[in-house]
């Protein structure tokens, strides 16, 4: 039996902070104790103070994380990806069935990248399938084996193994997964509305009018009526329009089951402080204008927002660059996973929005819109993953110093604050700031929702 005890002054738990003492036993929160309690615990037991300019956080959730293992790893991979979630104080994150070759779109392609996992994973990963129009009929096998859920695209993913759905296959896919009793979470952006394919220049205008809010917005409009029509769970990933919030608060008025998720990228960076050339800025749905900012920050605060995730869609340096800062030609996607609170949380500092508004959205959010149980949580019978972060702690990002595989990151030279000092992964020392960066071997376990589906059949937790 192994045992962690950790003091804190401010601990999240309950919705608040508070003063507590928390107990890990074999890898499980068992007590949430007063901060000056004494708890029995024996010999050997590892005690970590918390300092007082510090808060304790529950383990983060990530349900949005492209690590492309197996086939193009060298974007990105699982021991690099699984590092820099522990160093941003992430402990469960849910990988996207793409940009991996094969794609997650068979039971079989999801034991080959579970194997590809396995041996590096320093944070507990999750995985989502993947709805395109080669398995349409035919998801019944990937949720079986584990898939927590169904990604699709309604425009061009941007690689060709992985297809988009058109109106009728939308259709089709949010029947099946409503009959599984699953979600489909869908990239929505309408493609009769995208426009200019190939080079568009070195001016961030081009691109964001290459790519309009009109698109986003017929596309989130399909997935309400195809909703509505099967009854199924639907997500809508990475909302960067924040006039498509009205839509959403609607679809739920009326009972459709819909949750949204937005980005650190669209909640901190705004389109008219883009320079030009600056391709490290580019991903689809693409970041908009300032007054826009204003107003999903508005949909976050009033809870119409589920979730804050990262959209980690890292690439090669040579991607990045490809066209020579051409935002039509380089690889389009933000690497964030590392540095996701710590920009929002510089954000809403300015705004006068406090911590604790924002830790369920980094936490509970993602893990409700994923499916995952246990985590994101301070409490008796959760797992013992937990974060120490110092709200105060001001930093410069620094990309070639971040732990994802290559050096390209949006938020470079970027100045931050609020700082991951410490990640434990039930109970375990991960990631250590002041000891070393990332500490131990990978003890990151594969998650399977068939795992949490047995368990609530069985009537556990």
């Amino acid at each position: 039996m192994t045992r962690v005890v950790v003091r804190a002054e401010r601990t999240f738990t309950g919705g608040a902070f508070r003063p507590a003492t928390v107990v890990v036993t074999d890898g499980v929160i068992t007590d949430v104790l007063p901060l000056d309690a004494t708890p029995d615990v024996g010999a050997g037991t590892e005690t970590v103070d918390v300092p007082a300019d510090a808060v304790l956080l529950p383990g983060l959730v990530d349900s949005h994380v492209h690590v492309n293992e197996p086939g193009r790893t060298e974007w990105e991979g699982f021991a690099s990806a699984t590092a820099a979630a522990a160093a941003g104080g992430v402990t469960t994150i849910v990988d996207m069935p793409l940009n991996s070759l094969p794609p997650t779109t068979t039971a079989e392609a999801l034991e080959i990248k579970r194997a590809a996992a396995a041996p590096s994973a320093r944070v507990d990963v999750g995985f989502w399938g993947g709805a395109v129009p080669e398995n349409r009929g035919s998801l019944a096998p990937l949720h079986d084996a584990g898939a927590y859920g169904f990604k699709c695209f309604l425009s061009p993913s941007g690689v060709p193994e992985f297809g988009h759905l058109d109106r009728p296959g939308l259709d089709a896919a949010m029947a099946e997964v409503a009959v599984l009793g699953s979600r489909l979470i869908v990239h929505a952006e309408d493609p009769d509305l995208l426009h200019g394919d190939g080079a568009l220049g070195r001016g961030y205008e081009a691109f964001l009018a290459s790519r309009p809010a009109a698109s986003e917005a017929a596309a989130i409009g399909s997935v309400v009526a195809a909703a509505r029509r099967t009854g199924a769970r639907a997500h809508v990933l990475h909302l960067s329009d924040a006039a498509s919030l009205p839509v959403i608060r609607e679809a739920r008025a009326d009972g459709v089951a819909l949750t949204v998720e937005t980005c650190p990228h669209y909640l901190t960076l705004v389109a008219e402080e883009i320079p030009d050339g600056a391709a490290e800025f580019k991903c689809c749905p693409p970041i908009r204008a300032a007054a826009n900012r204003d107003l999903l920050w508005a949909g976050l605060l009033d809870g119409t927002v589920d979730a804050i995730v990262s959209d980690h869609s890292p690439s090669t340096v040579e991607l990045k660059g490809a066209g020579d800062g051409d935002f039509g030609l380089a690889w389009g996607g933000i690497s964030g996973l590392q540095v996701g609170l710590s920009a929002v949380w510089t954000e809403a500092r300015t705004r006068g929005v406090p911590l604790e508004r924002l830790v369920p959205l980094f936490t509970t959010g993602p893990a409700a819109v994923a499916g995952l149980e246990g985590v994101g949580v301070i409490e008796p019978g959760a797992v013992g993953h937990l974060t120490v972060f110092g709200p105060d702690d001001a930093f410069v990002v620094d990309a070639g110093a971040l732990l994802h595989r290559n050096p390209v990151s949006a938020y470079d030279h970027r100045p931050l604050v609020g700082r991951v000092r410490r990640t434990l992964l039930r109970g375990e020392t991960v990631f250590d700031l002041d000891g070393g960066g990332v500490v131990g071997h990978p003890a990151g376990r594969l998650l399977s929702a068939r795992a949490a589906r047995t368990t609530v059949a069985a009537g556990g937790r």
